[in-house]
């Protein structure tokens, strides 16, 4: 095999939400491959430091950005700063995301306009600003952290499985207008991962614990570590002829109906 095809060396990539959870998994994927990190949040410039540190720590070459994704001004002053401090920008992941869970009938349209802003509205803005960069270098790669509440839905999460199936129809347009300027625009759609977020619910005999293990054919929660091959591949030149793909790292979930709940 041709292991360069998986080479990010060189590479400047940005991952927005890239402090903590599946956004770092993702991002120190990347930099193991050779990538500069472009750190980004908006809770606190310590916790992007922090970040930055841990990164370096692992070897990783990365520089900390807090901006707010969501917010149009915010983000052209960041991508304009990045581009002259570090380089042009051959790698987003759109990552940044919130969940509310919240009945629709009794969520506020102010909650509910929050999750559409932040998981739909800003890949679009981030993406409006950092594609100009790319299409005058007839190169870039492009990757919306999808769901698979784009394909599915479950109850207390409407806005958010709106936001991610309004994101997977946006990540095939995208790929639709920018595909012929040598720009892949693709989606990975995590499964249930073994986070701090999802520890405790992640003990056996919590209900949630054992429908995830039953209704997941690897019978597992997956490892965040998981998710970096999914994200070198779409951000290397293996994946050169890839546009407007979905690829759900969810240990099967998707290609099952499931299984009763007595059946080994």
């Amino acid at each position: 095999m041709d292991n360069s095809l998986f080479d990010l060396t060189g590479k400047i990539a940005l991952v927005t939400g890239s402090t903590h959870g599946l956004g770092m998994a993702m991002a120190k994927g990347l930099g193991n491959a050779g990538a500069t990190l472009i750190v980004n949040g908006n809770s606190s410039q310590q916790k992007i430091d922090d970040a930055v540190k841990y990164y370096e720590s692992e070897g990783i070459k990365a520089f900390g950005y807090k901006f707010n994704v969501a917010d149009e001004a915010e983000v052209i002053e960041a991508v304009q700063k990045i581009q002259s401090e570090v380089g042009a920008i051959d790698i987003l992941i759109n990552n940044a995301g919130i969940i509310k869970r919240t009945p629709l009938e009794e969520m506020e349209v102010a909650d509910f306009k929050q999750v559409i802003d932040i998981d739909l509205v800003s890949p679009f803005i981030v993406s409006k600003h950092v594609v100009k960069s790319m299409i005058a270098r007839k190169k870039g790669k492009i990757i919306n952290i999808c769901s698979m509440m784009s394909e599915l839905g479950r109850n207390t999460v409407g806005a958010y499985a709106a936001a991610k199936g309004g994101l997977k129809m946006l990540t095939q347009n995208m790929a639709t207008e920018w595909a012929k300027h040598n720009i892949q625009i693709n989606g990975i759609g995590p499964g249930y991962f073994a986070t701090s977020q999802t520890a405790p619910i992640r003990v056996d005999g919590h209900p949630f614990n054992d429908f995830i293990i039953n209704r997941t054919p690897a019978a597992k929660w997956g490892d965040p570590d998981d998710l970096g091959g999914a994200a070198v591949f779409l951000a290397s030149k293996a994946s050169n002829f890839v546009n407007g793909h979905i690829l759900y790292v969810d240990g099967g979930i998707l290609a099952t109906i499931g299984k009763p709940s007595n059946e080994n």
